[in-house]
């Protein structure tokens, strides 16, 4: 069957824009490199006239160049068309990525609107709202839990101002009668002293020499601390 009806060929894939844009520029590129043989040409032709004298030689000339020029017209026409060409198929190819960003972006919102309709049904207004009610339910508890435990104790409750006056009336009365006029308190002045060292039995302060003991001939000197004076003789040597 496959030497009667022959063996069905796979079919090549259509190029993509990219490649017959690829393919139009190659083309126009080689027709810019004929187009700048034919200006060299023409070049060579003008100075041959310029260097020509008038008559059959530089009509020769002039009709070579004329047939260049010809073809230098052509070329161009060509490359123009090329150039229209190419720029089609990159409006096309523009379109086609511009859609082809569109597709994608669609795609993106759509996943992420599909994830935000997961994650908004486990979120509620309603569950936020008593999470914030229950909050201040618990501060509250918490501040009267402070305020038990700051609690004094065994501190009157019942006492009104005037409880309050006469008891600073009396702290102030008690201060007047501790101190005099020059400000001493009372546990230093002079009368006091005197009968507290009285009633204490204390003895009298030392007046820096002490008692000599009986049968002692050669008492040495004390300085004003009651401690033995060093020679004059042992300072001077």
């Amino acid at each position: 069957m496959k030497r009667v009806f022959g063996v069905k060929k796979n079919k090549d894939p259509p190029p993509s824009v990219q490649d017959a844009s690829d393919r139009i520029t190659k083309r126009g590129d080689s027709v810019d490199e004929k187009i700048k043989k034919l200006d060299a040409e023409l070049t060579r032709y003008k100075e041959q006239i310029k260097k020509t004298r008038p008559g059959p030689a530089q009509e020769a000339v002039k009709a070579r160049a004329m047939r260049v020029l010809k073809q230098k017209r052509m070329y161009e026409g060509q490359r123009d068309m090329l150039y229209n060409q190419t720029f089609n198929l990159d409006q096309v190819q523009f379109a086609a990525e511009g859609i082809k960003d569109a597709q994608q972006t669609m795609s993106a919102l759509k996943s992420a609107n599909k994830e935000l309709k997961g994650m908004m049904k486990t979120v509620k207004i309603q569950d936020i709202d008593n999470l914030q009610d229950e909050m201040m339910d618990l501060m509250d508890v918490s501040n009267e839990i402070q305020e038990t435990l700051g609690r004094s104790y065994n501190v009157p409750d019942d006492i009104d101002e005037d409880d309050l006056m006469g008891e600073l009336d009396a702290l102030e009365a008690d201060m007047g009668n501790e101190t005099e006029a020059d400000g001493v308190p009372s546990y230093l002045q002079p009368d006091k002293e005197s009968d507290l060292d009285a009633e204490l039995n204390l003895p009298s302060a030392p007046t820096g020499q002490g008692a000599v003991p009986p049968g002692r001939s050669n008492v040495q000197a004390e300085d004003e601390l009651g401690l033995p004076a060093v020679p004059r003789a042992s300072l001077r040597g």
